[in-house]
């Protein structure tokens, strides 16, 4: 019979044991890597001062994918901003990491926008210090903040995102709802993540769990590298989180803490992805590349002679993967770089070669005009349709009255499981300009093996393009 003197003995030895048993089986131990990176990490409360009772107001200080932000945007719409109180302070937390000995610090431009006052904290440190805003970038959801301190800082450096596996550990530090310097791990479960927060999305997507207040803190490897900038959670999930990858941070990061502007090229044209249909439609061999489904007016695009209706396919002899690949390549060269694309045009490649534009909120804006829209006629493919008339142009945002008002549609129909609706019209035909049903008509016969029709679409005064299938029948 084992004595207690001797029980006691084996349980010590068994827990201190434990870590190189979990290292025999292949199971990381996290103990010194969470030591020495937390040292770095940092806890960031901001202030701001904003008009009492405005709840598109207070909704801005819940950070992104919190559950309640829905609840405070909502509100406003039903109960209206309440008026004449006095301003208030709001006060917003988050987290961040050092990247420079002198007190540079990166975080989410989430984080720190709008605040009047950035304080930040430092693990095992009561001592509060005041932090500038050096600079921050929207699009990218990046910020650099910078503190003075009497002594050097410990720092984390970048890692390579992109050699990083699904599949590989990792360790996140942050400040969770106020819980400061909390260590959570997991693994990487996906990498290229979109989750429609930005026009720049390529999230790296982990189950290391990722909580409100963790925004802005380093995603780590197992050397202690920073491989991604914990930024955002998806709130009908559990423990599925995405960081911003490093190798895309680390560029935009060089520019702001030099006090620069990310400075991006720009085609000038909107985009769509490229369906099965629509390759069908338009005699590519595979869904690919990027559809051009409006190209501004004098816009740089315009004047190197691109066309709605062409597909990209190359920038500068790498392949175009799909419209946010094209989105990334364009925004990854400077204004005024040349940009060499291969486009597919009626059945075949043509080259273009594009001085870009500088891209910004002026130039975007000028891509998307706004109108109404509205709704007796021949029915083609499940919708009902009908020359339009220069009074239903008018009232669409239209100057001249082209194409076909759909007046109605068949939800059973091609036309309805492919999303058109009433008050949409039909500007083109695979590529060809159809101002009655007989045109339309015509397109479909002449193209019929083609097995699809390819409708250029104007809707709310956009364009963009719907493959419908074609009966083979």
């Amino acid at each position: 019979m084992i004595r207690k003197a001797q029980l006691l003995t084996l349980v010590l030895t068994l827990a201190l044991c434990m870590p190189m048993v979990a290292q025999a089986n292949g199971l990381p131990v996290f103990t010194e890597l969470a030591a020495q990176a937390g040292k770095a990490v940092v806890f960031i409360s901001t202030e701001k001062t904003a008009q009492a009772g405005s709840m598109e107001q207070f909704r801005q200080q819940i950070p992104e994918g919190h559950p309640f932000r829905e609840f405070f945007e909502r509100f406003d719409q039903f109960f209206g901003p309440q008026q004449g109180q006095q301003p208030r302070k709001q006060l917003g937390q988050g987290s961040g990491f050092v990247i420079s000995p002198d007190g540079v610090i990166v975080t989410n431009n989430h984080v720190i926008n709008g605040a009047d006052k950035v304080t930040v904290r430092f693990q095992d440190d009561k001592k509060e210090y005041p932090a500038e805003v050096v600079g921050a970038d929207q699009e990218t959801d990046l910020a650099v903040i910078r503190i003075k301190a009497d002594h050097p800082l410990p720092i984390l450096k970048f890692g390579d995102s992109d050699a990083i596996q699904v599949g590989e550990w990792v360790l996140a530090i942050g400040n969770p709802f106020g819980l400061d310097n909390t260590v959570t791990a997991g693994i990487i479960s996906a990498k290229h993540r979109i989750i429609g927060a930005g026009p720049f999305d390529n999230f790296l997507q982990t189950d290391a769990s990722i909580n409100p207040g963790n925004s802005g803190g380093p995603l780590l490897n197992m050397k202690g590298e920073v491989i991604g900038i914990n930024t955002a959670i998806n709130a009908a999930a559990e423990n599925i989180g995405f960081a911003i990858p490093s190798t895309q941070a680390a560029k935009v990061i060089a520019l702001l803490k030099e006090g620069k502007t990310p400075q991006r090229g720009w085609l000038g044209v909107t985009i769509q992805q490229v369906s099965e249909t629509q390759a069908k439609a338009l005699g590519l061999p595979e869904p690919t590349g990027a559809l051009v489904a409006m190209v501004g007016k004098d816009a740089p695009a315009d004047k190197a002679g691109v066309k709605q209706g062409d597909v990209i396919l190359e920038v500068n002899s790498q392949k175009v993967q799909d419209n946010a690949d094209l989105l990334k390549k364009i925004a990854g060269l400077a204004p005024g770089d040349k940009a060499r694309l291969v486009l597919w045009r009626n059945g075949e490649k043509v080259t273009r070669t594009v001085t870009l534009g500088a891209r910004s909120e002026k130039a975007l804006a000028a891509m998307t005009p706004q109108q109404k829209d509205q709704a007796q006629a021949a029915t083609v493919l499940g919708m009902a349709l009908k020359p339009l008339t220069g009074q239903e142009a008018k009232a669409l945002g239209m100057d001249k009255p082209l194409g076909l008002l759909v007046v109605n549609v068949d939800p059973n129909a091609p036309a309805g499981e492919e999303g058109i609706r009433q008050g949409d019209v039909i500007l083109q035909a695979n590529q060809k300009d159809v101002n009655s049903v007989a045109d339309l008509e015509g397109v479909i016969k002449r193209d019929k093996e083609r097995g699809a029709v390819m409708l250029l679409v104007k809707r709310q005064g956009q364009n963009s393009f719907v493959a419908l299938p074609l009966d083979d029948k």
